[in-house]
């Protein structure tokens, strides 16, 4: 295992950061080249690699000397449904109180705002009375820096809310692949607890929600710890504890799957090709890159990937020659089999292409 970064955690600050996982070189998730640009054995390459602080026990991106811009995607159904229910969630625990509310926003797009407002609240930039962050923050280099930002936008009375992909579902179901550049913190509520906490917040309630395999809203509010802790924050802890007790070894088994799910993925298209099967792919998310780069995937295998983004289509998949095109050219080519790289997904294309039922790859 390739040693750890000696810069201080992006979180706590401590020294001795231990590396967990270990991809090598990957193409930028980020950069999606056009299809008349060079070879995919001349684009830059960049370190990506998973850190982990044994102190506050922050998983983080170890560094990140990516400089891109990422084509805006189109936010799927599954997180538009989520993000309602999640408001309708927090508004029925009594924590919409007042009148303002602030964003701090993801670059994968979505927002919150619409539903806050149609439910009177308005916009502001001064201490609100809402501040909503929803997988914003992991995209924050200083975590120390961040969540003190989001703590000072937020009135006296107010609330957090701060919404996250836990690394317990990561590490329970071997999410590897959501080690990514620009995404430089990955959470427990337990490490959450800590940073908040050095922000002068505590989590006050918590909720859980199956995107992306497991997520969790926070409401946090000013002070300390010292507050009777939530039920449901208590369960969540203790769920944590089963599969993150083993600090950085737990985190490590993410090693062993993405080896295990780049050897499947590569063994699945040969036998298709060998079967005469035309494999195409949906989604050209972020987290795609690199399985795709790791099992060696090129246009000969699979065909193209599919995305609803105008964006992303007529260009690459990063660090490959595979085409990204419009659905509508997906159900034209009529392929045999379609990977899809986003499991949340298959409920929304299930239902919007019923002509490519039967077609759908989730689980290799």
């Amino acid at each position: 295992m390739t040693a750890a970064s000696t810069r201080g955690c992006r979180g706590c600050g401590a020294a001795g950061l231990e590396r967990v996982l270990d991809l090598g070189k990957m193409p930028a998730a980020d950069d999606f080249p056009a299809l008349d640009a060079p070879t995919a054995h001349s684009v830059s390459m960049h370190p990506l690699a998973m850190d982990q602080c044994p102190d506050c026990g922050l998983a983080q991106l170890a560094e990140d000397d990516t400089v891109t811009a990422e084509p805006r995607g189109v936010e799927p159904q599954a997180l538009r449904d989520q993000a309602a229910a999640a408001v309708s969630g927090v508004q029925a625990a009594g924590w919409l109180h007042g009148g303002t509310v602030r964003e701090f926003g993801s670059p994968h797009g979505g927002s919150w705002l619409p539903l806050l407002e149609s439910r009177g609240f308005t916009v502001a930039e001064a201490p609100a009375d809402v501040v909503i962050d929803c997988f914003g923050i992991m995209h924050e280099p200083d975590q120390r820096a961040a969540f003190a930002q989001r703590a000072a936008a937020t009135a006296d009375d107010g609330v957090l809310l701060l919404q996250f992909h836990t690394l317990r579902a990561i590490v329970a179901q071997g999410q590897w692949n959501a080690l990514r550049h620009g995404h430089f913190a990955y959470y427990s509520l337990r490490t959450l607890r800590l940073l908040l906490a050095a922000a002068g917040m505590r989590v006050a309630a918590a909720w859980e929600f199956s995107l992306y395999g497991g997520t969790i809203l926070v409401a946090a509010v000013h002070g300390t710890d010292s507050a009777p802790v939530d039920s449901d924050v208590t369960r969540i802890l203790d769920a944590e504890s089963e599969v993150l007790d083993a600090g950085p070894d737990a985190v490590r088994d993410l090693q062993r799957a993405a080896d295990e799910q780049a050897h499947a993925l590569s063994s699945w298209l040969e036998r298709e090709n060998a079967d005469g099967h035309t494999v195409f792919a949906y989604g050209a998310a972020s987290r795609a890159v690199a399985l795709l780069h790791l099992a060696g995937a090129h246009r000969g295998l699979l065909a193209a990937v599919a995305d609803a983004s105008p964006g992303k289509q007529g260009r690459r998949m990063p660090g490959t020659d595979i085409p990204i095109i419009s659905p509508a050219e997906l159900v034209a080519a009529r392929p045999d089999r379609i990977l899809l790289t986003l499991p949340d997904l298959l409920p929304e294309v299930r239902a919007q292409w019923p002509e490519l039922e039967g077609r759908w790859v989730v689980d290799l």
